[in-house]
């Protein structure tokens, strides 16, 4: 779990790499968004352990997360490298980036 539960997220996501080698960021307030609460139970649900061996591809993009619970609070950083991606974290990686 990367967050206590019930708490609002600030979320940042970087992806870099791909064929391109473009980077992309993205930043999201859960407290502002509809789906909040799916969005903060995508989070929680991240685990460091869990996410595969991080260890980037050619061609294939590497996010980097960031999410405090308020603005000021130190932050927990998360690596992932995209053939590590499951469901979840593809779809909060694409609401983060999109937002």
């Amino acid at each position: 779990m990367v967050c206590p539960e019930e708490a609002p997220l600030i979320v940042k996501v970087t992806r870099s790499g791909g064929f391109a080698g473009l980077m992309a960021h993205g930043e999201l307030d859960t407290s502002a968004e509809p789906d909040a609460g799916k969005l903060e139970d995508a989070v929680r649900a991240l685990d460091q352990g869990n996410l595969g061996s991080g260890r980037p591809q050619p061609d294939r993009y590497v996010y980097r997360l960031e999410v405090r619970d308020t603005a000021g609070a130190d932050a927990t950083h998360l690596t992932v490298a995209e053939q590590d991606v499951d469901q979840t974290t593809a779809w909060l990686l694409d609401r983060v980036l999109g937002h």
